[in-house]
């Protein structure tokens, strides 16, 4: 970064139309505006109710302070950008995006995993479950989370350390990646762009099939119980299995897939950052009674609270 003689980056942006950038920018505010309020609710519902306070819940609210700031990373710069013509970035906030991208993306990709184990042994060795989800257990997680996606992403910026940034600054997108960044040094990065793809698709594609083997794992052995039990933990299941689907499906395409469409890489960006957190929620909430309810009691104490006030 040293040797860097450019100072901002340019976008060109999700669309030249403005009337697709106005129906953007109404649909993107809504969802990040809701998947904001969506994902505070759960973390402070389970924060504040002691019916949630048991492993999966607590994984649930990591899940959910993580995607707080999955969808605050790029969204409120790519809102802002659609009203002005020249959109830009400093070279700072550039590299600050794609640090915080790849620890979002790293911590997310563990507590997935961390919840996909805590169904495996809620539902495959129940008698043991609150001896091995112990809260020291469900800490390890979030800790073991954190440090990961931070050593993650430390990892991914260090193939920039080094590059000469002389000229070249349009970036085809709405936001920071590596991929595209590689893409204008002044100098050959074809192996460190092999190198980058190699290492986020090997851990996209690594973590995907883990958590589909666990989870056809867990499938066949819940066809063994009850009807009731068994309709109770085949809705959680497939609650998890669609939120690793959401967040997997466009990371694997644009980790994985080294010379894709540029729109097509807008659309999965755009999914990944604004629609995902979104889906979160309802999917938690609309499939979980005891959330449901949860959340009812909170909403009601808040109102209680602002007519007392």
């Amino acid at each position: 970064m040293n040797h860097s003689v450019v100072s901002e980056f340019v976008f060109l942006g999700l669309s030249q139309s403005r009337e697709v950038r106005l129906l953007l920018l109404v649909l993107s505010a809504v969802l990040y505006v809701a998947s904001v309020m969506g994902n505070t609710l759960i973390v402070f519902s389970v924060a504040s109710d002691p019916h949630l306070h048991s492993p999966m819940y607590f994984l649930l609210a990591g899940l959910s302070f993580i995607d707080l700031g999955a969808c605050s990373v790029t969204s409120p710069k790519m809102i802002c950008d659609l009203f002005r013509k020249h959109k830009v970035i400093s070279f700072g906030g550039c590299i600050a995006q794609i640090f915080f991208i790849h620890v979002v993306g790293g911590v997310e990709m563990v507590l997935l995993m961390a919840m996909a184990f805590d169904r495996y042994v809620a539902i495959c060795r129940p008698l043991h479950y609150l001896t091995v989800m112990s809260p020291r257990v469900c800490i390890f997680f979030l800790a073991a989370a954190w440090g990961l996606g931070v050593v993650h992403s430390l990892f991914q910026l260090a193939f920039l350390i080094n590059l000469p940034f002389c000229g070249p600054n349009v970036l085809d997108s709405f936001y920071c990646d590596l991929p595209q960044l590689l893409r204008l040094a002044c100098t050959d990065t074809y192996r460190l762009q092999f190198m980058v793809t190699v290492n986020s698709g090997f851990i996209c594609v690594g973590s995907f099939f883990v958590l589909l083997a666990s989870y056809i794992f867990i499938l066949l052995t819940v066809r063994k119980h009850s009807a009731g039990g068994s309709s109770k933990a085949l809705s959680t299941l497939l609650a998890h299995i669609t939120v690793v689907i959401l967040f997997f499906g466009p990371a694997l395409f644009v980790y994985t897939w080294p010379h894709s469409n540029s729109q097509v890489d807008k659309f999965l960006a755009l999914f990944d950052a604004v629609l995902t957190p979104f889906l979160n929620p309802l999917i938690y909430t609309f499939r979980n009674k005891e959330m449901k309810a949860a959340i009812k009691r909170v909403c009601k104490q808040l109102m209680m609270h602002k007519r007392i006030s």
